[in-house]
Formats: C-alpha cells, structure tokens, sequence
C-alpha cells in the first residue's frame, strides 16, 4: 500500500472512457453515457471480491461509516462501541448520527477487547464496531458472540485492511455491516472513495438512498424519483470509481507485494529476542499493509521510532503519541469541540475518558511501533530496509 504507487494503463483507459462519454455523475444522463457506468461496474466487482450480495460506492471511507451506521437506524442517543485506536473518522461518523461513540480498550491485536466490550455494554448500546487497523483485524468470533448475545450489530471498519480474510471470509462480510475507503493511501485507491457491503437487502436499499439525498433510483427519470426519507449528499464520481474499477482487478497483485515484503522486513526482525509481534486471531489472514510490532517497554519504542527515521527508515509510526489515530490525542473528542452545538444526547452520554483507566491500551500502544509496506520498493530497497531496521533496533535493545 498505496496503490497510487502502481498506477499505470490499466486506470488511464478507465479514466479516459468517462472522460470520452463527458458523464462524470454516477447517476443519470442515460444517453450520453455510451453504456459506461463505472460505478456500477465497481460495486458488482466489490460484491464479487467480498463475497456480499450488496455493495454501495460512496464519497470516502468517512461517508461509507456514516452511511452503514444511518443505513442500520443508529441515530441520537445511540452508543456505538469502538477502539481507543483508530482514526478519527471513527467518532466522527458516529458524532455526525447524533450517536455516541463510546472508546473501549484494545489488546495485543490492537483492536477492540472482547471481555472490554462486555464490560462496555449498555442498555443504549446499538453497535460494536471493530476497526481493523493497519490491515490486521479484531477478534471477530468472539465480538459477534457477544453481537448475539446481546443483539447488536456487528459493524466492521476494514476502511485500512482489504484484502484480509478471517475464517476464509473477507474482512468486511464478517459482520452485519463492512466498510471500507479507496482514500489516496489505501491499498486500492480511487483518489477519494469508500464502500458499505451487507448481505442485508434492507440496508443495502437504505444506504443507497440515504447516500444520494434520499433518492429511491426507481426508473429512468431522475426528476421524478421520489425520496422516501431524507438523505445527504455521498455520493462518487464516475472519475474516481473508474480509478477504483482498474485497482481492484490489481488487488492480488498488490497484496503479493505486500506480503512478500511484509516477510522480508519480519524475518529480519524475528531474529531479535526483544522484538515481538501483533496477534493476529487464530482464523485469520492479514492484508500485510503494515509490519507491526512491540518492543519491551514504551521508552524503548520510542527510541526505536526515533533511531529508525534517523537511519532513513520512513514511513514508520509510534501511535502512541500520533494526533489522529489514538485517544490520548483526541482532545477535540475528549473536550467536545464543535463548529455546531452537539446534540443532547451526546453531552450527557459521552463518558469523561480521562477519568477512565485504558491502561491496558496504553500498554500496547506505547510498546508498539507500525511500519507501512511500501507497493514500490525494489528487491534491493526491501533487502537494504530489512538489514538497516535490525541493526538499529539490535542497537537500542
């Protein structure tokens, strides 16, 4: 990842026959489009790959968590259970419902504990989400046990690990709900760009009205359609799904690379006695978009992230200390910031997070460091990376 890296003919001829046609809208102006209709071509070839009976194409990985949630009936007062890591998109997609997004510990997957999220469940609670950051994923076995248990919806964020799989099944269509986001640094790209897939017809239905101003896409005549409840504007271009229409027919290609150098880079660090690694749950196959790993304690990570941008090594995060993917962080969130006054609901329900103890998360977070895989590394560039990264960590432990 990303799959910008990549891009070569195959996007330009996509690119090109929506330019030729003039249509750059998903919807409408029938006659002028030539039988092109890239959107559509994308979502069927989504639906494929993920093994779901429904897809729908959105602005962003953002809209597709906005949508999927509205699309389920989550709206003011509801909570939403999510990880302490993520990204912001996360909270605001709930926020934007008027919902409640309520922060719960990660373990060694660095994703949502199970026996948290037990503990996190309230009479309000209408949704977990696990978000499967840095194309690993969640105990999802046990998170949709406890989905059943307490008959709620198991929405999963798989917006950073396409390609992944748990129990044979795409991250994605494991759950209730999945989405994901073709932003400029994701696997596939389509420059901006998300998708919801579902194996429900009624969320399907209302997630593709809801992401196109409430519209129902019955018939031909866009004018005289009628909006059975209100909707906002999420919708793609034609434009970006042509981009995405070239990458997916990429994604194993991508995800080869990926893991090819994913390896070359963990077994060179397997052979340093401090080094451990992510938990990746039994059942599971992970994207290989970041080689994720911890060291024995906080002080020593943050040597090890700062001694590896030293060397030259790029692209390597601490978490931890990161202003838009980890709790501590969040101040905005935490303070409740907003250009607009936040719904009642939100100011009674959001819990005080500094008062809550997510010392287990910062156990895992502050020994963790990420490393991206890179789509254009050379043999010689992933050779030389492997060997330079395990000399300096052998250096600082």
């Amino acid at each position: 990842m990303p799959g910008f890296e990549l891009f070569g003919e195959e996007e330009k001829a996509e690119v090109q026959q929506v330019l030729d046609t003039g249509v750059l809208m998903r919807y409408g102006f029938d006659g002028m489009r030539d039988g092109q209709w890239k959107a559509k071509e994308l979502e069927k070839a989504l639906e494929e790959r993920m093994e779901v009976q429904h897809a729908q194409l959105v602005s962003s990985g953002t809209a597709a968590l906005t949508v999927a949630l509205a699309s389920a009936g989550v709206g003011a007062g509801d909570e939403v259970l999510m990880p302490t890591f993520t990204f912001v998109a996360s909270f605001e997609s709930i926020l934007a419902l008027g919902a409640v997004p309520v922060l719960v510990g990660i373990d060694d997957t660095l994703t949502l504990d199970p026996e948290a999220v037990e503990k996190a469940i309230t009479k309000r609670t209408k949704v977990i989400m696990p978000v499967h950051m840095c194309g690993s994923m969640a105990d999802l076995g046990a998170l949709k046990t406890i989905c059943q248990k307490h008959n709620l919806l198991l929405l999963e964020d798989a917006c950073q690990a396409i390609g992944g799989t748990y129990e044979g099944k795409p991250l994605g269509s494991y759950g209730d709900l999945g989405c994901f986001s073709f932003d400029y640094v994701k696997t596939i790209t389509c420059g901006e760009g998300g998708a919801v897939v579902t194996n429900n017809e009624t969320y399907f239905k209302n997630a593709d009205h809801y992401s196109d101003h409430g519209h129902d896409h019955i018939g031909v005549d866009r004018g005289a359609e009628t909006h059975p409840f209100l909707g906002y504007n999420y919708r793609i271009s034609e434009l970006h799904a042509a981009v995405g229409l070239a990458q997916i027919a990429r994604l194993d290609e991508f995800l080869a690379i990926q893991k090819e150098h994913y390896s070359i880079l963990r077994t060179a660090l397997e052979t340093i006695p401090a080094v451990t690694f992510r938990r990746v749950p039994v059942g599971g196959e992970e994207s290989y978009a970041f080689l994720t790993f911890f060291l024995p304690d906080a002080n020593l990570a943050k040597k090890a992230h700062v001694a590896l941008g030293a060397g030259g090594i790029d692209a390597c995060f601490y978490w931890y200390d990161n202003n838009w993917h980890y709790f501590r962080q969040w101040e905005h969130l935490l303070e409740k910031k907003s250009l607009g006054k936040l719904s009642s609901e939100i100011y009674r329900q959001l819990p005080d997070y500094t008062a809550i103890d997510f010392s287990k998360s910062d156990h895992w977070m502050g020994r963790a460091v990420s490393c991206l895989i890179k789509l254009g590394w050379s043999q010689e560039e992933v050779e030389r990376r492997a060997a330079t990264m395990a000399q300096t960590i052998r250096s600082i432990v």
